[in-house]
């Protein structure tokens, strides 16, 4: 239920804020508009305000702004008020302003999510330097080694590790080509990672390789010898008893193996670099500081307004990246069509992200506007890019199509978006189970 009260939600938001754009600008040029509609099909509800019929209609998978005269072959009466009678200037704007609104919608979202201070491992923002590549890993039998710092996956430079992980989530089960760094030369390997879950991600779980994590302090016990020594909440582990770079298993090995010895923990404080000198004991039958640990940092950025707006667009951009590789990915065979996604998907999506909260839920909405509105610009008849992409090859060729073939170009783009409908749907289908199970093909 959750699910599906999650996907009205967010598809009828996005869908609203998108058809909003086209009615507001329509009437901006003066243009009648007859129906403002949120989804397809039956009529349930509605009323008639103005002129215009505002209704929701039955099947909530889309929305439409109706107006006079905007079909070549509908009768028309050549009045002012008509869109087909505005100039093509102005047709532009009414189409353009629904992919707009999305990608608006999607900056707001996501400055408003930042704005609050959203918490993730430190690490994500720092340069893909390996610190553990585990026996099993593809990438180690390809070449990778503890130490390698990644540059680049197929050819598009990788600075950090949210960008290597954003690079490799949709390219499962396909050859990738990374270029690494050793010792400052080049290194080329070439892996096939396998992604898992219903979605068929990959991501650093199953690419089975580790980044250098630093163990941070969550809380401290009272009257435990972490606190005589003067540890607090948010230090960072740097080194123990002169062992530097230790992950959060190996920390604890140290401090179970020395009893009634003072080690020194080299920690991270602030912009502080501190030596701190603590002396484990046993208590309760294990030998402990009384900290509880965290396996790596966590980082939480709390920007102003005008640095979460900031945040924001970098982060639409990388979206927006991942995206444009996404697609051009299906053509070029780096991208499994098994990674898209259609409205089953969605709802399984929003059902998770409205059960963590609604900053979760906030930020695949600004995610699923973002695709709403870069999807709607594609040149594709029948979206508004397509219609943009003919008003755009009218102008050029400084006349108008005739109406046989602009129905030739719809139905052509019609038929392309059945066929990527019915690829997604497929794909949602597939991803539950006893469904998957009556498709021995798979």
């Amino acid at each position: 239920m959750t699910s599906i009260l999650a996907f009205v939600f967010v598809l009828g938001a996005l869908i609203f804020v998108h058809e909003l754009g086209h009615f507001l600008m329509a009437r901006r040029i003066g243009v009648r508009v007859l129906t403002f509609s949120l989804g397809f099909g039956p009529k349930l509800i509605g009323f008639r305000r103005g002129g215009t019929e505002y209704c929701i209609s039955a099947v909530p998978l889309g929305g439409y702004v109706k107006m006079a005269g905007e079909k070549p072959d509908e009768t028309r009466i050549a009045a002012p008020d008509e869109f087909l009678s505005k100039s093509k200037w102005q047709r532009f704007q009414v189409l353009i302003m629904g992919p707009v609104m999305n990608l608006v919608v999607a900056v707001v979202l996501m400055a408003a999510v930042l704005y609050h201070g959203v918490p993730g491992p430190a690490f994500m923002q720092q340069p893909p330097l390996v610190g553990k590549v585990l026996d099993k890993a593809a990438m180690k039998r390809a070449g990778l080694r503890s130490g390698d710092l990644i540059l680049s996956v197929d050819g598009d430079r990788v600075p950090t590790w949210a960008d290597f992980l954003n690079a490799m989530a949709g390219k499962s089960k396909r050859h990738v080509a990374v270029t690494a760094e050793r010792a400052g030369k080049p290194l080329d390997i070439t892996f096939v990672p396998v992604g898992t879950g219903r979605y068929d991600i990959v991501d650093i779980d199953n690419l089975d390789i580790l980044p250098i994590l630093h163990p941070q302090i969550k809380s401290l016990r009272p009257q435990s010898p972490a606190v005589h020594a003067d540890l607090r909440p948010g230090d960072v582990v740097l080194a123990a008893d002169g062992e530097r770079d230790v992950t959060n298993t190996r920390l604890i090995e140290i401090i179970r193996a020395s009893e009634g010895r003072a080690i020194t923990l080299e920690i991270k404080r602030d912009a502080q670099i501190l030596p701190v000198s603590v002396s484990p004991r046993n208590i309760d039958g294990t030998v402990v500081i009384g900290a509880d640990l965290s396996a790596f940092e966590i980082r939480t950025i709390r920007p102003g307004i005008w640095g979460a707006l900031k945040m924001s667009l970098d982060q639409n951009w990388t979206w927006t990246k991942m995206i444009g590789q996404t697609l051009g990915g299906l053509f070029t065979d780096h991208t499994s069509v098994k990674q898209l996604m259609g409205p089953v998907a969605i709802a399984d999506l929003a059902g998770m992200a409205a059960a963590l909260g609604m900053l979760q839920l906030f930020s695949l909405m600004a995610m699923i506007s973002l695709n709403l509105g870069l999807l709607n610009l594609m040149p594709i008849p029948v979206l508004d890019g397509g219609h943009i992409a003919i008003l755009a090859l009218e102008g050029v060729s400084k006349r108008d199509f005739s109406i046989k073939v602009k129905k030739q170009m719809l139905l052509a783009g019609f038929v392309l978006l059945v066929m990527l409908m019915g690829t997604v749907i497929y794909n949602d289908l597939a991803r539950i189970q006893w469904i998957e199970r009556l498709m021995p093909w798979r």
